[in-house]
């Protein structure tokens, strides 16, 4: 296994936590010297707030472990292609490299939508990996949706007390 593989695995163990939350399964790690510096999860639903995004929470624990905003010398590994929001704040904050497990053809900012990682109107470009444990990522971003669409389906069809159907 080579050393994205490695790391990748450790964001997938933290997207399960979030799936464990019943949160959207997101995991990220941040690497410095060969060791993870800082996690996160995403936590949006549990902590009812838009900007606990896997990627934010682990910026915010890396670079209170580094004292810098600057993360410079750190690879970020995202089970999931960064939003517009995580996507500017990795080119914020200097990261050089972003590994992603799968793309967001929905919201993704590292290609699939737009890419700001690459963008170069900005001062800083961030180095894209992507596709790295790519089906395990993927699928368990699936299996998660289609639990909560038929947890949905079951709510819709199932009688209240009063015996009628919602």
């Amino acid at each position: 296994m080579d050393t994205d593989e490695r790391f990748m695995l450790e964001a997938v163990k933290q997207a399960k936590k979030a799936c464990s939350l019943d949160e959207t399964p997101i995991g990220c790690v941040i690497v410095r010297d060969g060791k993870i510096i800082a996690r996160g999860y995403n936590r949006r639903n549990t902590d009812k707030n838009t900007l606990a995004h896997a990627e934010l929470i682990a910026m915010r624990k890396a670079m209170k472990k580094v004292g810098d905003w600057r993360l410079e010398d750190c690879t970020i590994y995202v089970t999931l292609e960064p939003c517009p929001m995580c996507a500017g704040a990795i080119v914020q904050a200097r990261i050089p490299v972003c590994v992603i497990g799968c793309m967001n053809p929905k919201a993704g900012c590292a290609g699939s939508v737009l890419n700001l990682l690459e963008e170069p109107g900005f001062n800083h470009q961030v180095e894209i990996r992507s596709g790295i444990l790519g089906e395990e990522c993927s699928s368990l971003l699936k299996q998660f949706f289609r639990t909560l669409r038929q947890s949905a389906k079951a709510k819709r069809i199932s009688p209240d007390v009063s015996g009628q159907t919602e």
